[in-house]
C-alpha cells in the first residue's frame, strides 16, 4: 500500500485586535494602506504565501473591521480580553485551532506590512514537523512572522502570560530549537506603532 505524504495544513493566524493606543486609538487593522485596511494586505500576504485556512483574531472595534474589511474567506475570532495585549490574542488565536487538522500555525502580526508573502512562503518552508519551530530573521534578529508546530500549542497557550509579551518568554526558552529565517533582502520588518510610523503606508 503506497502511503501518499500528505502536505502539511500550514494555517495563517494574523493577531489584528490591537487597539492603536500610541495612534490615538485608531485600531491598526483599519488603518489605510493602498487603499485598503491593513488586515486585508496581511490575509493576503498569509494566503499568498501558502497558508490556510486563515484565522484573525480581532479585538478593537471588531464590529466596524467586520463590516469595512473583507474578511470572508477567514474565520474571525474575537478576542474580549484584546486590552490585556499581544499573549491574550495568541491565545485566543491558537484556541480557535485546537482540534483542527492544523500541522502547524503561522502568526502574523497585522501591523507590519513591509512583512508580505515572500516572507511567510519562506517561513513556511521551514515546517519539518509537528514540533517544529521556526521564525523569520533580520539581519540574524528573530522577528515575524513566527511558524509553532502543532505539538508546542498547548506549551505555547499556557507560557502566555498576560501582558504585551506575546510568545517571547516561550520564544526565548526555547531559543536553540528555532530555524531562523533570513528574510531581510525580501521583507522589511518595521511596525505601525506611532503616528511617525504612519508615512510607511502608502
Amino acid at each position: 500500500m503506497s502511503h501518499t505524504q500528505r502536505i502539511p495544513v500550514v494555517a495563517g493566524v494574523l493577531l489584528a485586535a490591537g487597539g492603536g493606543r500610541r495612534l490615538g486609538g485608531r485600531p491598526k487593522a483599519l488603518l489605510e494602506h493602498r487603499g485598503r485596511p491593513l488586515v486585508e494586505h496581511a490575509v493576503r500576504a498569509l494566503r499568498n504565501g501558502g497558508c490556510g485556512p486563515v484565522h484573525v483574531v480581532l479585538g478593537a472595534a471588531a464590529q466596524e473591521v467586520r463590516a469595512l474589511a473583507d474578511l470572508s474567506a477567514c474565520t474571525v475570532t474575537e478576542n474580549p480580553s484584546w486590552e490585556e495585549g499581544m499573549g491574550s490574542s495568541l491565545r485566543a488565536g491558537l484556541g480557535a485551532l485546537a482540534g483542527s487538522d492544523a500541522d502547524a500555525a503561522l502568526v502574523f502580526l497585522v501591523d507590519q506590512p513591509g512583512i508580505g508573502a515572500e516572507a511567510v512562503a519562506r517561513v513556511r518552508s521551514a515546517y519539518r514537523s509537528r514540533t517544529t519551530l521556526a521564525a523569520a530573521a533580520y539581519d540574524g534578529e528573530r522577528g515575524h512572522p513566527v511558524l509553532f508546530g502543532a505539538d508546542r500549542w498547548t506549551d505555547v497557550f499556557s507560557s502566555v502570560a498576560v501582558g504585551d509579551q506575546g510568545a517571547r518568554a516561550y520564544l526565548r526558552a526555547h531559543r536553540g530549537a528555532i530555524t531562523l529565517v533570513e528574510c531581510s533582502d525580501v521583507a522589511q520588518a518595521y511596525d505601525i506603532d506611532t503616528a511617525e510610523d504612519l508615512t510607511h503606508l502608502e
